[in-house]
């Protein structure tokens, strides 16, 4: 592994030391959600940030990007940074605007007529997110990934230690001391609103500690530098729209589409809850992605650039296939994480991790447009992307209820990786191994299947067996790799 691919796995490890901290923190309160409410109040915090996701793209635009492009000359920093942190603040302060004056018309048309407020709150926690973002950029370009780090995780720790308060310690001393001067800005009724609410007060803490790398610049607003930046970032929003149409969709879309009898919101708790059980590998692509993606154009004009973006996407397979197998072979074990009442959906997590993974190759296959500014065929992508989803979700949702959506993402993920593929060897062609990765792969699938077929009575025996496999498939890696000789040599 030389030295370019060494640094993007250093930043990746710091970067996945924050994202896997933070969402094994976060993820504690999956646990806590499914044990404090029924499946389908705990569907309404699932599709609500569905929402969000959506949201969040439409309000950053592809400016991120855009600052990973037109940001790398430093003559030239102050002025596309400001540029793209002003015009953020103004569609986010639209955004706020425009979310209250036409609340109860929003509110009635996803079914909140009840309790508006939900939407409210959403739209100042994505409005927080999206503002954020450029300085959570500016970090990653600067490679100043342990104050990104320390920042992510200051904020999803605060985001916990509201939810506990509100949720059990309120409670708690509302029996034991009902007079308590706490309780003042406590109130049962508001129930979930509490995970919203918990979000936003983490939200508004992180931006606080994020001022100084919005104000310690000079500022620069060059309109004409930013009609250039959003004419390259806009085909972004297209693309990352109709990115999370594939990735969400879904949990919007269970709800008018299953029927009333088969209790819609029960299923979108259940298939939410199950999700969460493949968050290794969506933290895996998280992490990957943070640190890849400036790598890319850092290292575009290495004369080795093509080589490195493919030794670069089949270390991801190779790794992301260890995360599918280390989940699949002690499922046993993290299926806990969530309550009992969620178990019926565990047969959705093999095909969800699988289609998480090829959301990361499609990024990795991907990234040919970005780098020859020919964006809009990210755009396309996203959008045939999701004409599957809408598609296949309309098909087999009514039939198969969350099922259905599981084997949706996977297809739509399968085709997307395939058609980028496609077009990226025509227009910027980089040497993939792709018999290589097509080996791991097969070989992935093979112990998978031999693990389900070996299923002694004793579960002690299955973890031994499994623990084997996973080990089989680590050797095999280590000697095709020739990982340990490399590992002697540096030594």
């Amino acid at each position: 592994m030389n030295k370019q691919l060494k640094a993007l796995a250093g930043q990746t490890v710091v970067y996945g030391f924050s994202s896997i901290l933070g969402r094994l923190l976060n993820y504690l309160l999956v646990p806590l959600y499914t044990r404090l409410f029924l499946p389908e109040v705990y569907g309404i915090v699932t599709e609500l940030y569905a929402y969000v996701t959506f949201l969040l793209i439409l309000l950053t635009y592809g400016m991120e990007t855009g600052l990973f492009r037109f940001g790398q000359e430093k003559e030239n920093f102050n002025k596309v940074y400001s540029s793209i942190l002003f015009c953020l603040s103004i569609s986010s302060i639209l955004f706020i605007i425009g979310i209250s004056i036409f609340l109860k018309p929003i509110a009635s048309l996803i079914r909140y007529v009840e309790h508006p407020e939900y939407i409210l709150w959403m739209a100042l926690i994505v409005s927080l997110d999206a503002f954020t973002s450029i300085p959570f950029a500016r970090l990653r370009l600067e490679n100043r990934a342990w104050k990104f780090a320390i920042i992510k995780l200051i904020n999803i720790s605060t985001n916990i230690a509201f939810n506990l308060f509100f949720l059990i310690y309120c409670p708690k001393l509302l029996n034991s001391n009902p007079n308590s001067i706490l309780l003042n800005i406590y109130s049962p009724n508001i129930g979930v609103g509490y995970v919203f609410i918990s979000n936003l007060l983490a939200n508004i803490i992180t931006l606080i500690i994020l001022l100084p790398e919005i104000f310690n610049i000079k500022i620069r607003i060059d309109i004409k530098l930013l009609k250039t930046i959003l004419k390259y970032s806009l085909p972004l929003l297209i693309a990352g729209f109709a990115g999370m149409i594939n990735e969400t969709l879904d949990r919007v879309m269970l709800k008018f589409l299953v029927a009333e009898d088969l209790n819609p919101m029960a299923q979108l708790g259940i298939y939410g809850a199950n999700y969460k059980l493949a968050i290794l590998m969506t933290l895996f692509i998280q992490m990957f992605r943070y640190a890849a993606e400036p790598f890319f154009f850092q290292n575009k004009n290495e004369s080795n650039a093509r080589e490195l973006y493919a030794k670069a996407t089949k270390y991801f397979i190779i790794f992301g296939l260890i995360i599918f197998l280390g989940v699949m072979f002690y499922i046993d074990i993290i299926k806990y994480f969530i309550s009992a009442n969620y178990h019926e959906g565990l047969k959705v997590v093999p095909i969800l991790l699988i289609a998480n993974l090829f959301l990361g190759i499609f990024f990795n296959f991907s990234i040919w447009y970005k780098l020859n500014d020919m964006t809009k065929y990210g755009a396309w992508l996203a959008v045939f992307g999701a004409i599957v989803t809408i598609v296949l979700n309309l098909i087999l949702v009514p039939v198969y209820g969350y099922m259905g959506a599981a084997w949706t993402t996977l297809i739509c993920y399968v085709l997307m990786s395939l058609l980028s593929f496609y077009w990226g060897q025509k227009y910027y062609k980089v040497p993939y191994e792709i018999g290589n990765a097509a080996f791991y792969f097969i070989l992935a699938i093979a112990l998978y299947f031999a693990s389900s077929v070996l299923k002694p009575d004793s579960q002690v025996f299955v973890y031994i067996i499994n623990s084997c496999l996973l080990l089989v498939f680590l050797s095999v890696f280590a000697i095709k790799e020739k990982v340990w000789q490399e590992f002697i040599k540096n030594k």
